[in-house]
């Protein structure tokens, strides 16, 4: 695995929600269009949020899935926030294929 983008919040930085919430939706449909791409997006902690139904980020995430883009949201934090059933991107998974992806890609970027 080249490189991995991990979302572990449903916004990007700290501050401002309203801020962080269109950081994240610009952030994701600018990189539909970058010429090099993640193999895959980890999604944890409240990041599982934004691939469940009703998320302002779906149409960006299912485009990035058409691209090849791999997405994977921990099952742990899914059941957590009572998101079993409304997953509508990527596939939800476990904490030993995180650390699997993770300790195996080259390169990772956190959000």
């Amino acid at each position: 695995m080249e490189k991995v983008i991990v979302i572990n919040n449903d916004k990007m930085g700290h501050g401002d929600e309203e801020l962080g919430i269109r950081l994240m939706t610009n952030f994701l449909k600018r990189l539909i269009d970058a010429q090099l791409k993640p193999q895959m997006l980890v999604l944890y902690n409240s990041g599982v949020k934004l691939a469940a139904k009703g998320s302002l980020v779906l149409e960006s995430f299912h485009s990035l899935e058409n691209l090849g883009v791999q997405i994977i949201c921990c099952g742990t934090c899914v059941n957590f926030y009572g998101l079993a059933d409304q997953i509508e991107a990527g596939r939800v998974t476990n904490m030993p294929e995180i650390v699997k992806v993770l300790t195996e890609a080259k390169a990772i970027v956190t959000l």
